[in-house]
């Protein structure tokens, strides 16, 4: 039987002619050895901080900030107090506000996109994910300029003929809301328009074939089809919206706070570290669930296509 030094086994492969049946079964290969750089890229940048939080979010504060090795339930119980939960709840509310507006304005934004000609859905996409070649913080602050007693939109109004005092639109939740709706809308474009392209074109037509309006087709044929679209890029919005603090802080002038912004003063004001993990568990908490309710709506629709096609 042929012997194999340490370093000749190191650079063999399964289909190795040299490999014995035995060598095989433990050298990767086919989709298992593909999938490894992105299993390890996860597990050490993704998986690994989330386990670390969640020790985290058991242990205590110590007297001058930092993490004592004592384990408790405060920090979890600390999480549903009244005062937090508000947070809690003033977050939701905001996210999803900045959720629904998001869908509705890009729903269109993607038919269109859609029912272009073809040689020019690329321009089209391309304008559409624009914003995202500047910097986060600039594109915030140019609504800063935009919203501001003295900003363009006042001044809009005034060449219209309106004569009363400037409306203060900045450092209020109204203004956080574009601010994350204009900030996370790309996303939502992309997701509706890669599931309404997928479309057969063949199901709208078998549906005028049949009798139905182009309005009813649109909402019992095109709606429910691009479901898993719509739910992806909302779960994008909303899961984004309750963790952020940038804009909060900046659109919303600290006059109320969002999860995300407490999460922030209890890892860096408040030397909280537990409590902070805690917050972060409970976001985390969010977003799996919501993903879990994007993958059912997923599989339904998947479902019942495959259903109407063996029909």
């Amino acid at each position: 039987m042929m012997s194999l030094s340490n370093h000749e086994a190191c650079g063999l492969r399964a289909s190795d002619p040299r490999v014995t049946p035995a060598i095989r079964k433990i050298l990767p290969s086919g989709p298992g050895l593909a999938a490894a750089p992105g299993v390890a890229w996860l597990a050490v940048f993704m998986i690994a901080p989330c386990l670390l939080v969640f020790a985290y979010a058991f242990l205590t504060r110590g007297l001058y900030g930092g993490v004592v090795d004592e384990l408790t339930l405060d920090n979890l119980l600390r999480v549903l107090d009244p005062l937090y939960a508000g947070i809690f709840l003033t977050s939701t509310r905001i996210a999803g506000l900045a959720t629904l507006l998001a869908v509705l304005v890009a729903y269109p934004a993607a038919y269109a996109i859609v029912l272009s000609p073809r040689h020019w859905q690329p321009l089209l996409l391309f304008l559409a994910v624009l914003p995202f070649w500047s910097n986060y913080l600039i594109r915030t602050y140019a609504w800063i300029v935009l919203l501001n007693r003295e900003g363009m939109v006042n001044q809009g109004l005034t060449l219209l003929g309106y004569e009363g005092e400037p409306l203060s639109l900045l450092y209020s939740e109204g203004a956080v809301v574009v601010g994350l709706v204009y900030n996370y809308l790309p996303f939502v474009i992309l997701a509706i328009y890669a599931t309404l392209s997928r479309l057969d074109p063949q199901l709208k037509e078998a549906s005028r074939d049949l009798g139905a309006s182009a309005v009813a087709t649109f909402v019992r044929v095109t709606l429910p089809l691009s479901a898993p679209g719509v739910a992806a890029g909302a779960v994008f919005v909303f899961v984004l919206s309750i963790g952020n603090f940038i804009t909060p802080a900046l659109l919303g002038g600290g006059r109320f706070q969002m999860v995300g912004n407490l999460i922030y003063d209890q890892f860096l004001t408040a030397n909280d570290w537990p409590f902070g993990a805690a917050l972060g568990m409970a976001l985390i908490l969010v977003m799996m669930a919501l993903l879990f309710l994007q993958a059912r709506v997923t599989d339904r629709v998947s479902g019942g296509r495959v259903g109407a096609g063996n029909a």
